[in-house]
């Protein structure tokens, strides 16, 4: 043996030969069992389905052990994923309110995207694309709202239908739009757009097309 040892290692080499020790002197071997069994006036012959049944307790036992460690995991496993359903549906809750406040301050029907006054007649043969512009008020922060604008034509015809989700909202005062593009095949009279959040009508405007 070349390799070196330091004190401290030394001394738990003697430590861990020392409990060797212990053990090896705590067991019996077969002859000995057989001599103990002998002195007990117990027949040595069922020494070997003694030991068959011992083996076998002792798996049982370490089978319920593995079980007990298995349903601890399960327990935990499920705790997380109730706790974690429970977060999901207040969170739903939360959101579902928060959409429930959202309202429309104001509504403008105009030929520009950005800025511009109110067009309440637009002349359908400069095939102009005509927004909606509507601010929100009580937006969901964090969130991103589903709309739809429906443009019902002076026959109470849908001639069309924008749907479209917001970009995610980081104030509660949201301005947003949608637009319908014109052309000269676009019915005269006066049309009807409304902007809907699901089932429910956030904001309604008219406007004359000739």
């Amino acid at each position: 043996m070349n390799d070196r040892l330091t004190e401290a290692q030394m001394a738990q080499v003697v430590a861990e030969v020392e409990r060797l020790s212990q053990r090896r002197e705590a067991e019996y071997n077969a002859e000995q069992v057989k001599q103990i069994l002998q002195e007990l006036n117990l027949p040595p012959e069922l020494l070997e389905d003694a030991m068959v049944q011992l083996r076998r307790q002792e798996a049982l036992a370490e089978q319920k052990r593995r079980n007990r460690w298995i349903m601890g995991g399960i327990v935990v496993a499920l705790m997380g994923a109730i706790a974690t359903t429970a977060v999901y549906v207040q969170n739903q809750n939360r959101v579902e309110n928060e959409i429930a406040n959202v309202s429309a301050s104001n509504s403008l029907v105009t030929l520009t995207q950005n800025g511009g006054s109110s067009a309440n007649q637009i002349v359908r043969q400069s095939n102009p694309r005509v927004y909606y512009r509507v601010t929100l008020q009580n937006a969901p922060v964090g969130e991103k709202l589903s709309l739809a604008c429906d443009w019902i034509d002076p026959r109470g015809n849908i001639a069309h239908q924008s749907r479209y989700q917001t970009r995610q909202i980081d104030k509660s005062v949201w301005p947003t739009y949608c637009y319908h593009q014109l052309n000269s095949g676009s019915a005269t009279g006066t049309w009807k757009v409304q902007m809907l959040l699901g089932n429910r009508t956030l904001s309604t405007s008219r406007f004359d097309v000739k």
